[in-house]
């Protein structure tokens, strides 16, 4: 009887050893398993915070720096006005430009080279006669802005019996060399110098 009892009391301290182990251990795995989900969610909010600031830094970013969109549409707006500077200028010429300008091209005719033979000579004519001719077709185009209408038709019937005049004219000085080397020379230097004067005619007695 008495090794009976002695065997339930060490059993039964056993047991109660075991059982109070058993909750210790439970306890630490419990204490642990917090500590850990603690960790990750500090974690968590600590990326959380990294990307927000992140985002912060990106958008003060965006808001200082221009986009290239806009800057491009400035750099279109900008080439557009002063493209459209550029024709009102040569839109809005007048007469002291031009005479200016025919002044000039004058001066460099008076400069120009002396050519020696006929053939040179009535190359450099023929230059003159079509750099004179481009200046006249211009004068005429401002006037067809700058003239009423009643007044453009007026001048579009002068402008046809003058060319018909002047070639006329070229033609009668040239006869004088009828046959000769000059001949051609003539009728271009003649319709040259006749473009040349009615630009400046047409300066003097049309444009404002």
């Amino acid at each position: 009887m008495k090794m009976n009892k002695r065997y339930l009391v060490v059993m039964t301290l056993s047991l109660m050893l075991l059982l109070l182990a058993a909750c210790g251990n439970s306890s630490e795995e419990s204490n642990a398993g917090a500590d850990n989900q603690e960790s990750t969610q500090n974690e968590k909010s600590s990326d959380t915070e990294t990307d927000d600031k992140k985002a912060e830094e990106t958008a003060a970013e965006s808001d200082d720096e221009p986009s290239e969109q806009d800057s491009t549409s400035s750099d279109s707006d900008s080439n557009d006005t002063a493209q459209a500077t550029d024709e009102t200028d040569s839109d809005a010429k007048t007469k002291s430009e031009y005479l200016e300008k025919l002044n000039k091209m004058e001066e460099e005719d008076k400069n120009a080279e002396a050519k020696e033979t006929t053939v040179e000579m009535e190359e450099q004519e023929q230059e003159r006669y079509a750099k004179w001719d481009k200046a006249l077709n211009e004068i005429y185009g401002t006037l067809e802005d700058q003239l009423s209408k009643e007044e453009m038709d007026k001048l579009r019937v002068e402008q046809r019996e003058w060319v018909q005049q002047r070639d006329e004219e070229a033609k009668k000085a040239s006869l004088k060399y009828e046959g000769g080397t000059t001949e051609s020379l003539e009728y271009v230097a003649t319709q040259a110098t006749l473009t040349k004067e009615r630009a400046y005619y047409l300066v003097s007695h049309y444009m404002e």
